[in-house]
């Protein structure tokens, strides 16, 4: 099963995200339904890995803190691949990924190593054209001062992800609540 852990979004930022997203020039948009804040991406994993993993998760305890989404960018550079909403930097958000990347690695799951760069996807897409990118820009450096929350986060969610015709599908695996 291919899965991941993440940080679900209350209904008023799901809300702010897709009027933000709305303005910008995407050529393939996200479903707000589908909004999340990946914490590990865990990728394909065999039921035995999964069901440790899953135990591994339940076992964190973290207590409840605010977070907040703040700015807009690009995944890619010059030939950009996403749009992306910000997080404003939250000491606990950083000690829970690393809490839970570290208990998925200890369940036997091979993480990729990669530096925690927490936001939420708006929009994934072929590279564009150079006008499009140049228009694509300029709405992003226009939402420079986009800000959504800040929210409590309570829980943390495993997600199963499949393709479907219009992007990844999620379905909620499991949820864990923090103390």
């Amino acid at each position: 099963m291919r899965v991941f852990l993440g940080l679900d979004l209350p209904e008023t930022v799901r809300s702010a995200l897709a009027v933000q997203q709305f303005l910008l020039p995407l050529p393939r948009r996200v479903p707000p339904e589908a909004f999340h804040l990946t914490l590990v991406f865990l990728g394909d994993v065999p039921d035995p890995l999964l069901e440790a993993a899953h135990e591994a998760f339940a076992a964190l305890r973290s207590p409840a803190f605010p977070l907040a989404l703040r700015g807009l960018g690009l995944f890619g550079g010059a030939r950009p691949r996403a749009a992306w909403a910000g997080v404003l930097p939250s000491d606990p958000l950083t000690r829970l990924q690393a809490a839970a990347e570290q208990a998925a690695r200890i369940a036997g799951v091979e993480v990729a190593a990669r530096r925690f760069v927490p936001h939420v996807t708006l929009g994934r897409f072929p590279v564009p054209d150079f006008a499009a990118t140049a228009r694509l820009e300029r709405a992003i450096a226009d939402g420079f001062a986009f800000a959504a929350g800040p929210w409590l986060v309570q829980d943390m969610v495993l997600w199963q992800s499949r393709s479907g015709h219009d992007g990844p599908v999620y379905t909620e695996l499991s949820r864990y609540p923090f103390s």
